[in-house]
Order: structure tokens, then C-alpha cells, then sequence
């Protein structure tokens, strides 16, 4: 009997998922190198100075973590920055490219968790969530760890909720993860619980915040100095929040991440997932907790409390968000709940889609980025010029606050006492001798990037004041160079 020929529908049915899967994931890395070769910007602030922590390894001298305002030290980005520090001045690019490779593998794990949990329609679904919070694709152009650590978390619960007590490369990937940011150390020890404990699990789960704490030791001579630093920075910017402060803050947060349409379809999702596929959600429920329970924690210690702490939730919500519209998958045919599930579920993506639609402000993204790249450029240059070294011979650079150290530093390949705050120094700076460098212009006292202002902060409007006795160098769009000898 000759075969019957399929229609189109037919034929796309028959395609296997992973095929779908491999050629979206290549669609993805193609648009993600065609964004990095469009906006060539440079690493946020903390990344920034894990590039100089990286290079002071190199050059052979203690990385200076206790530097005015530094971030807090992150012992896998430090080591990453040493690797890449024989780039020189292609290090920071390289840096970039990676954390922009990191938000495909973001996005590929989020499908992978949706897919494990539930069915490949969740995944898919929640893949493309994550790709319509752009917040998630702005952390990875400008260089967060924040990518990279969320891409560990979301491949360690899909490889778990796949197969569950895996071990192994979960541990691995959890550990990663917790040598970046130490909110890992909360999934560590819930995994190590759910593994059953043992001498070897205790061991494996504690060796992220042993080898943190060494790190610490070995730099600083406190064991403790990363959760001493984050507290005293977080008070000295004002940006800690009474812990009966912080569910309201979190919810704040959240909407500000997923927008309040995908965040009421998520909660809607954590009630479906509980009364249709409990089991299955597991893994993804646990993910979300952690999150908030980190929060929670940081807030009751007193540390800076900034939403992107609550961007494990934020992930375990959009998996949840993909299952209140794609989870009617996981019915049988025929289930009473299937098709008023569907119904319901057309009327919320299409809901979801006309929120984005017309809220969504790709222009903002595109001026935030040239921007900053502009910027950058602009600083270079300006501590390049002739005037500028001669002038530098005289005494160390000053900048209004902490927001220019970083990168004067990289450009100028200079150590910590070469590169200093006036909001540090007695007097505003206002008698120090060398390079002082002031922004200009109404857009740079509310560049958040560059600004000389932080909100909340207790600097003095003097450190944007010339003091006596200086005299104007050189000049650009937006910074001025004054020096005295």
C-alpha cells in the first residue's frame, strides 16, 4: 500500500522538537553576535573592576578589594579576569562576549527547565519570556555576572529535574555559581539536603564559600571581609531597607522585571503547576523560594538590598508564567480542564503580547548603551593626551566619586592610590595637587553611570568644585581636566 503523503502541518508535526530546539538556539547566537558587534559598549562597573582585580594578580601584586567603594570581590570573575588579563585592552570585549554567549545559555536553559518540568511548549514559551524581558539582555550587554550566574542556576535545576539525585555536574554548575555570587550557597545546601548528606556531599556543598572565604583571607587578611565590605558600602549608599521593608521592595522588584501582566500570569501558573502537576514543579518551586528566601536574608542582615538579587525568582516566575499559558500540554486529551485552559490561555498571551507591545522601549536600551560606549571613549582619550600625563606627573588623578575609578584605572593601567575619590579625600580634594577630573553638563548629574551624584549618599557638592589654584587643561563634551603643581 503506497504511503499516504503528509500536508504541511503534517510535515512540521513529524520534525523532532530538539530540531525546533538547535534551530532556534541558532537563531538566538546569531542575533545575540549581530547586537555585540552593533553597540561595542564596555563592562558595568563591578565587572570593571574584576578586569583590574584580574590584571593585579597578573602584574603579581594582592588584587586591592578593599579600594574606595569597590564592589564586592567575586573569586571566579576575579580568576576569569586573570586569564583574560594578557589581552590587555581586548579584555574587556572579551569579557563581554562571554557574558553575551552567557545570556544564550540563559535562554536555552530557561527551555530546557520549562521543557523538563512540564513539556516543551512551557519551555518554548518561557524561553521567549525571557527574551521579551529585556532587562535580562541589558545585564548581559553591559556586563553583569549576573548572566552567567543565572545560566549556571537554570542548566543545574533542568539537569536535575531530569533526572533527580544526578549530582555531578549539578554540583559543579551550583559551585560555579557560588563562587560568583553567594546567593548560590542557599541552592548549595538545599541541594546537598536533598542529595541525602554525607561527608563527601558536606564536603562538595562547602567548598564555594570555603575557597570564598580563603580568597578573602588570602587577600585581605579577614576571612570575612566580603560580608563586612557589602554591609559597610551598603550603608555608606544608602541602600539597605528595614527587613519589614522588603516584601513590599520585592514586589516592586518583580514588576519591574517581569511587568505586572507576566507576574500575575506566573502566580496564576504556581496555582495550576500545585493542583495539576505538583511533582513536576518540584525543582522550579524550589528555585523560585530560594530567590525569595535570599532576599529575605540579605534585607534581615543588612546588606544592599537591589532587585537584582531576586533574579533566580524572577527566572522560576517565567517558567511558571510559560506554564499558565502552554501547561494545558501536560493534559491528556479529552481532560475537562483542556480546553477552557486554552481558551483562557489565548486570551492571556494575547493580553501579555499588547503589554509588551506597548510598553516595551527598545530606544531607551539603544541610548543607554551608545551612551556609555561613548562615554568610555570620550574618557579615554581625554586621560590620553599629552597635558594630561605632564599634568599627572605632579600628583595622583581625582574624579568626583567612586563611578570613574574603575575605568580611569583600567586606561591608565594605574594602582588604587593613583586614582583617588574627592569624596574620600580631606577637603573635598579641593587642595590636592595633580589631575582632577569633573564631568560637565546637565546629562552627566543624572547619568546613572557616571553621574557625580549618588543618590542617597552623603557626598558633598564640592567635589564638582575646582579648588584654588587649579587650572583648566583640557576639555571635552563632558568631562573637564584641571591641574596644579
Amino acid at each position: 500500500m503506497p504511503r499516504r503523503k503528509l500536508g504541511l502541518l503534517g510535515r512540521l508535526r513529524a520534525v523532532p522538537e530538539r530540531v525546533y530546539a538547535r534551530a532556534g538556539f541558532a537563531l538566538l547566537c546569531l542575533g545575540a553576535a549581530i547586537g555585540y558587534l552593533v553597540y561595542p559598549t564596555y563592562p558595568n562597573y563591578d565587572s570593571a573592576y574584576s578586569l583590574i582585580w584580574g590584571r593585579e594578580l597578573l602584574d603579581g601584586a594582592l588584587p586591592s578589594f578593599d579600594a574606595y567603594r569597590a564592589p564586592t570581590e567575586h573569586p571566579l570573575a576575579v580568576a576569569f579576569a586573570a586569564v583574560l588579563s594578557p589581552l590587555g585592552n581586548a579584555a574587556p570585549r572579551v569579557w563581554l562576549g562571554f557574558t553575551v554567549l552567557a545570556f544564550c545559555l540563559l535562554v536555552a536553559g530557561v527551555y530546557r527547565l520549562g521543557r523538563a518540568a512540564f513539556t516543551p511548549w512551557v519551555g518554548a514559551i518561557a524561553a521567549l519570556l525571557v527574551l521579551s524581558r529585556l532587562d535580562y539582555a541589558f545585564l548581559a550587554a553591559r556586563g553583569y555576572i549576573d548572566i552567567p550566574y543565572l545560566a549556571m542556576v537554570a542548566w543545574a535545576a533542568a539537569l536535575e529535574t531530569g533526572k533527580p539525585r544526578r549530582g555531578g555536574v549539578v554540583w559543579l554548575l551550583l559551585t560555579l555559581a557560588g563562587l560568583l555570587r553567594p546567593e548560590a550557597w542557599i541552592l548549595l545546601g538545599a541541594y546537598w539536603l536533598w542529595c541525602k548528606p554525607s561527608v563527601r556531599t558536606t564536603l562538595i556543598a562547602a567548598i564555594a564559600p570555603l575557597l570564598w572565604a580563603l580568597t578573602d583571607l588570602l587577600v585581605t587578611g579577614d576571612a570575612l571581609f566580603s560580608l563586612r565590605h557589602t554591609s559597610s558600602l551598603a550603608n555608606d549608599l544608602q541602600r539597605t531597607k528595614p527587613a519589614s521593608e522588603a516584601p513590599g521592595f520585592a514586589i516592586h522588584s518583580l514588576t519591574g522585571t517581569l511587568k505586572w501582566p507576566v507576574l500575575l500570569g506566573a502566580v496564576l501558573g504556581v496555582l495550576l503547576a500545585l493542583a495539576f502537576a505538583r511533582r513536576r514543579a518540584a525543582v522550579v518551586l524550589a528555585i523560585t523560594a530560594s530567590g525569595l528566601l535570599t532576599f529575605g536574608l540579605i534585607a534581615a542582615a543588612g546588606l544592599s538590598v537591589i532587585d537584582r538579587y531576586l533574579a533566580v525568582t524572577a527566572l522560576g516566575l517565567l517558567v511558571f508564567a510559560g506554564f499558565a499559558i502552554a501547561g494545558f500540554t501536560v493534559l491528556p486529551e479529552g481532560h475537562r480542564a483542556r480546553r477552557a485552559w486554552i481558551a483562557a490561555a489565548v486570551v492571556v498571551a494575547l493580553g501579555g503580547a499588547a503589554f509588551t507591545a506597548t510598553h516595551l522601549h527598545p530606544g531607551y536600551i539603544d541610548r543607554e548603551l551608545t551612551t556609555r560606549r561613548e562615554l568610555r571613549q570620550e574618557l579615554a582619550r581625554l586621560v590620553k593626551t599629552p597635558a594630561f600625563t605632564l599634568a599627572n606627573r605632579c600628583g595622583p588623578v581625582t574624579v568626583p566619586n567612586h563611578k570613574l575609578i574603575p575605568d580611569t584605572r583600567w586606561v591608565l593601567h594605574a594602582d588604587a592610590d593613583e586614582v583617588l575619590a574627592r569624596s574620600d579625600l580631606p577637603d573635598f580634594g579641593q587642595r590636592e595637587h595633580g589631575v582632577q577630573v569633573f564631568v560637565t553638563g546637565p546629562m552627566m548629574f543624572t547619568n546613572s553611570t557616571y553621574g557625580p551624584f549618588v543618590p542617597g549618599s552623603r557626598d558633598d557638592a564640592r567635589i564638582q568644585v575646582p579648588g584654588p589654584g587649579l587650572r583648566l587643561i583640557d576639555r571635552s563634551a563632558h568631562f573637564l581636566a584641571y591641574a596644579s603643581c
